[in-house]
């Protein structure tokens, strides 16, 4: 099963990126995904399920660590490790 997280981390500052922000990001660019995009209101990773749910569980632990005081994310399912299934 491949799967897609999609997720933002506050408080929002326009100035300069959070520490928990800069904790997301580390946390899906050196994890190994399929597709990473990284942007200043909402964030995406996509993979296989176990690497996804690893991450997911990783982001949220050092971004709550890093002083996120709210976490939203929505997990998508994309279908199979062949890619095959919805989108």
């Amino acid at each position: 099963m491949r799967l897609r997280v999609e997720f933002t981390t506050e408080p929002f500052d326009l100035e300069e990126a959070p520490a928990h922000a800069l904790a997301a990001r580390e946390v899906v660019e050196t994890a190994s995904l399929d597709a990473v995009d990284v942007g200043p209101f909402g964030n995406t990773a996509e993979g296989g399920a176990e690497r996804v749910l690893t991450v997911v569980d990783a982001l949220l632990r050092r971004s709550l660590a890093a002083g996120a005081t709210r976490i939203s994310l929505q997990v998508n399912v994309l279908g199979d490790e062949s890619g095959e299934g919805s989108r």
